[in-house]
């Protein structure tokens, strides 16, 4: 089992879909998770909104702190969060420079999205 843990600083929008990316791809092979450096305590309605075009039901997580996270992982990747996201113990680490799309219109925000999919489908090919 891979753990991999994907960080931004509200874990309202980029961290969320790359969880959820990670439990859709990576199946029981993977164990996945989603923290914030200055949690929102909200999932933005809009990441609900696009993942459930992906069949994906968003609005069963909930925004965490990374305080709530523990152990070690296989990967840390961060989203734009820079000086915010403190170090977690984990054997590869990767930045992701992502927008946030939180403000975006609804094509960006799915741009992000299918970005964050890709990423997240070759961070798996090679853990």
């Amino acid at each position: 089992m891979k753990r991999v843990l994907f960080v931004c600083v509200e874990n309202s929008n980029r961290s969320q879909m790359a969880e959820a990316f990670a439990r859709m791809l990576g199946g029981a092979g993977v164990e996945a998770e989603s923290a914030g450096s200055r949690p929102s305590g909200v999932v933005n309605p809009k990441a609900v909104r696009f993942m459930a075009e992906l069949g994906y039901d968003l609005a069963a997580h909930r925004s965490k702190s990374l305080d709530e996270v523990q152990g070690e992982f296989d990967a840390v990747v961060t989203m734009g969060c820079g000086d915010e996201c403190p170090w977690v113990p984990a054997k590869r680490r990767e930045d992701w420079a992502l927008a946030d799309p939180k403000h975006m219109d609804d094509d960006g925000y799915r741009a992000v999205r299918d970005d964050i999919a890709a990423r997240v489908r070759a961070l798996l090919a090679v853990l």
